[in-house]
């Protein structure tokens, strides 16, 4: 199953809690720290795309008007 936005953010935000709590070795803190910027970059990515996407419709459209994003699941 591919990872959503919002699974990526819930990840990082237990890491952040984890590391913030201060009760993890030095070691580990460095293997979250690592999984945490993989996480942001997946999640700019993905922001990023949704971004350029609504840039597309807008200039396709010409015009300024409500749409609604739809997530597409894979059965």
């Amino acid at each position: 199953m591919e990872k959503t936005f919002e699974s990526a953010l819930n990840e990082l935000e237990t890491i952040v809690k984890e590391l913030e709590s201060g009760n993890i070795p030095l070691d580990n803190a460095i293997t979250k720290y690592t999984e945490a910027m993989q996480l942001v970059k997946f999640c700019s990515e993905k922001l990023n795309t949704a971004n350029e996407q609504v840039n597309k419709i807008l200039e396709e459209n010409g015009e300024l008007k409500d749409f609604e994003l739809t997530e597409e699941t894979k059965e």
